[in-house]
């Protein structure tokens, strides 16, 4: 499958989430952020949900439908998710493949150990489906603010 391309429509897609099975053309009509995150419960990625669950209200405003993806099964994210109290569904992609759609599978290193993770990123969709904002390499501060900026801007 093709990755994805900023101008072009992201393919339909369909995914395991925490409220159930979610399609991308059930999103038709409404702007979607997808954030990929690299694990439930670690720091980083909590604080960039929190980020983002402290928004929510504001990308309903805007009328955005938020949700986040990773690696995880769909019972650690449930979990995560009760525990957070976020308002938006989280994706379970164990086999990568949404990774791999949106390119964000990526060899990392840490302490000069090498492996494969999420690298994590951020993409903005519009009604139609085409992608139209994608933030790579996130550093969480004012990450959401921004995204939420993005999106009032479509």
């Amino acid at each position: 499958m093709a990755k994805v391309a900023i101008g072009k429509k992201v393919p339909d897609f369909r995914a395991a989430s925490t409220g159930g099975e979610f399609r991308l053309k059930d999103a038709a009509g409404g702007k979607l952020v997808l954030y990929f995150y690299p694990k439930d419960n670690t720091s980083g990625c909590t604080k960039e949900g929190e980020a983002f669950r402290d928004l929510s209200a504001e990308f309903r405003k805007a009328k955005v439908t938020l949700l986040g993806v990773s690696p995880d099964s769909l019972a650690s994210h449930e979990k995560f998710k009760a525990k957070y109290r976020f308002p938006f569904e989280l994706i379970a992609d164990p086999e990568h493949e949404l990774c791999a759609l949106f390119d964000v599978w990526k060899e990392k290193s840490m302490y000069g150990r090498k492996y494969m993770g999420v690298e994590r990123s951020t993409f903005l969709l519009d009604g139609a489906g085409v992608l139209r904002g994608e933030w790579r390499k996130v550093k969480v501060p004012g990450h959401a603010d921004e995204v939420l900026a993005a999106a009032r801007a479509l």
